[in-house]
């Protein structure tokens, strides 16, 4: 099959008029958000200087927060790449950046609501605005690390704002926690950070990417729920794309190649993962993996959400198993800005909890990951005498 280039995809009159659609249409939920306040209805809590402003998809400018940022983990990174964490918090160490890594943030439990539907507005609400409240009360602004809990969130904050009703139970299940009724100005995804700090990431690249092709797999449940908040740029495919890891990648000097099934899910489906398992890992390879393999034969697949980056990675071994014409591996962009800037594949990105084959890549990267394995050997060592409870940040810098 044959891949239009990506500058051919869109005429220049459709890049002139990108963002500008939807204006008039579309609706700036912030605006109910803020008036909401002003009724006395709940606290906003607003974005910290510094910060940068991005374009949306209809031409919106939202403010991504660089500093003072509140982490809310990934229950799925945490559980299965726990180098996609440990790759922000060391991008924010490096950087010089103050953030916070909370110790009472819960689930957002938005797996539970999309794939099984036993959950209920209430609830759902309830839990958001508790997160909420908790990053308000330490002074930090939300960062959510997890593509599914950014999508619910936003759902979440849309349905408040049209149903007093729910503000009301909600507002009442908070009062017996003792926590603040709180919605953030913005509602931030952890990959729109990277793309506002692509450049000082540059400049503290070390490794040359120059020669690391790279597929993108944007996140259906960045860009597609609530799809008027995504990240857009006229200048990555003509503004007809989310502008996010694409940007990233293509600053640090890593060529991306195109694909024809970009848009479909990476498989995970939520309720596909729990009940179809072979579906799930079917789709994840024959209709991404393997469309990239054959059209663009990329060094690496990149994402920016923890159930992209745990089903196109996990699913490989049972096609590989079959014969199927898959081996690729995959990261988040986390881990490749963090890679870039010289982190340990294994310290820092954790790349022994992948499946699909990543040495080839590190090689390419000029990467030794013999010697890295060994270093890592030593510290399970350490461990293993008690000369250390856990390795610390200046073992890992």
């Amino acid at each position: 099959m044959n891949v239009i280039p990506p500058e051919t995809l869109v005429p220049r009159p459709a890049r002139e008029r990108q963002f500008s659609r939807g204006r008039g249409r579309h609706e700036d939920i912030r605006q109910a958000v803020f008036d909401l306040e002003a009724k006395g209805e709940w606290t906003v809590q607003r974005v910290p200087a510094p910060y940068r402003e991005l374009t949306t998809k209809y031409g919106l400018v939202k403010k991504i927060p660089l500093q003072h940022t509140w982490h809310h983990k990934s229950c799925g990174q945490c559980g299965h790449i726990p180098g996609y964490s440990t790759s922000i918090f060391w991008i924010n160490r490096k950087l010089g950046f103050d953030y916070f890594d909370p110790q009472d943030q819960t689930s957002c439990t938005a797996w539970n609501y999309y794939a099984s539907a036993t959950s209920n507005a209430v609830a759902q609400a309830a839990v958001a605005l508790r997160n909420f409240a908790a990053a308000y009360e330490t002074g930090y602004y939300p960062l959510i690390h997890c593509g599914t809990s950014y999508g619910h969130y936003k759902e979440v904050r849309a349905e408040l704002v049209r149903h007093p009703e729910l503000r009301a139970e909600v507002r009442r299940i908070l009062e017996k926690l003792g926590k603040p009724m709180v919605v953030p100005e913005e509602i931030v995804h952890y990959s729109e950070w990277l793309h506002a700090i692509r450049e000082e990431i540059k400049t503290r690249q070390v490794r040359d990417f120059s020669n690391i092709v790279v597929a993108v797999h944007p996140a259906c449940h960045y860009y597609k729920l609530v799809e008027g908040d995504a990240i857009y740029d006229p200048d990555i495919y003509g503004g007809q794309r989310t502008a996010v890891v694409t940007g990233l990648a293509e600053a640090l000097g890593a060529r991306v190649a195109d694909y024809s099934t970009w848009f479909d899910c990476c498989g995970f489906g939520f309720r596909h993962i729990l009940v179809q398992r072979d579906f799930t890992r079917s789709f994840a390879t024959m209709r991404k993996i393997e469309v990239m393999k054959e059209e663009a034969n990329p060094d690496v697949v990149l994402t920016h959400d923890t159930g992209c980056v745990t089903t196109l990675d996990k699913s490989q071994f049972a096609a590989r198993a079959h014969g199927r014409n898959v081996g690729i591996p995959v990261l988040s962009d986390a881990q490749f800005a963090a890679l870039a800037m010289g982190a340990h594949p294994y310290r820092v990105c954790q790349l022994h909890w992948h499946s699909a084959d990543y040495r080839p890549l590190l090689e390419k990267m000029g990467v030794d990951w013999r010697a890295a394995w060994e270093e890592f050997k030593a510290d399970l060592e350490r461990l293993k005498r008690g000369e250390v409870q856990y390795l610390t940040w200046d073992d890992v810098d």
